[in-house]
Formats: structure tokens, C-alpha cells, sequence
């Protein structure tokens, strides 16, 4: 899959499933601080994730995802 068509598809659903800002999409954006994503959201992600991706990601794996960038990589190695 294309990183860009990764990058559409993952700042859309953060857009839509979370309300979040587009303005504050960059890829240096902390999940948690910058964005307000906190550990209830990450199970819903998890859930976004395998829908959209067609993967399910392990919670030890996502630990090490704390910018929006490491979020991009993380799927991109994944699909």
C-alpha cells in the first residue's frame, strides 16, 4: 500500500472517529499530548486499524507508537 494512501486513510479516520483537528495532523504530533488520544482510544483504534488495514495490532506493539509519523510506519510495516 502507498504511504500517502496510508497517510489519507489514517489522518481521515482520526478526523472522523475522533473529532480531531486537521490543523493539528502533522507527523511529529504526539498521540497522547498533542492529540489527546488516551489509552480507551486505543482500543478503538485497534478495532479501525484491523477494518481498515486488515490487521490486528498487538498492544505491546503499539506502545512504542508515539507520534503520528511512528503511526504511519507502524502501519506501512504491517500491510
Amino acid at each position: 500500500m502507498d504511504k500517502q494512501l496510508i497517510i489519507d486513510k489514517v489522518n481521515n479516520l482520526l478526523v472522523e472517529e475522533f473529532e480531531i483537528d486537521q490543523e493539528l495532523l502533522s507527523p511529529e504530533a504526539s498521540l497522547k499530548s498533542d492529540l489527546e488520544i488516551d489509552s480507551l482510544d486505543f482500543v478503538d483504534i485497534v478495532v479501525l486499524i484491523d477494518r481498515e488495514f486488515g490487521f490486528k495490532p498487538k498492544a505491546e506493539e503499539l506502545k512504542t507508537v508515539k507520534t503520528l509519523q511512528d503511526f504511519y510506519d507502524y502501519i506501512e510495516a504491517h500491510v
